[in-house]
């Protein structure tokens, strides 16, 4: 259905690269211009190796998660007549252990509030809205561990 292209770049500069001491900054380029700093995770690998200021991997895959939910679930509820004001998630991603030894994302929680101008959804139709944009969202159907949405709404 589609072919989606970023272009990753990291230079080495003057560090030790042999032993291990260089910076993990680097960029990512997408069509239209758009560059993101990136690095690994200070969690992972500590300053000044890694760049705190930047996006890391496992951010931009719970991000990615989120925003795939939010751009679903924002069309949803724009055809069934509502308008929504604001999307706000607080995702999160926990990587720990797996059984298998190797380290990786167990599973992420997408926590989006949504805030409306004048009527909302029903409590069902809102929360069919969420388990439909769930089901189609493209990078959820795309990772190898559960996704929860805990979906809340308010009115402006």
């Amino acid at each position: 259905m589609g072919i989606y292209h970023a272009t990753i770049r990291w230079q080495r500069g003057s560090d030790e690269f042999l032993r291990q001491k260089y910076s993990r900054g680097h960029t990512w380029h997408f069509d239209e211009g758009v560059t993101v700093p990136a690095s690994a995770s200070p969690q992972v690998l500590r300053a000044p190796l890694s760049v705190a200021a930047a996006v890391d991997p496992e951010e931009a895959l719970v991000a990615a998660l989120s925003s795939c939910h939010m751009l679903f679930v924002l069309s949803y509820i724009s055809a069934a007549g509502f308008v929504a004001e604001s999307y706000e998630d607080a995702a999160e991603g926990v990587m720990e252990k797996r059984a298998d030894g190797k380290t990786a994302i167990t599973r992420a929680t997408l926590r989006p509030r949504i805030t409306f101008q004048g009527t909302t959804p029903s409590d069902a139709d809102f929360a069919q809205m969420h388990a439909r944009a769930h089901d189609e969202c493209y990078i959820a159907n795309s990772v190898n561990f559960p996704v929860t949405v805990e979906p809340t709404m308010a009115l402006s």
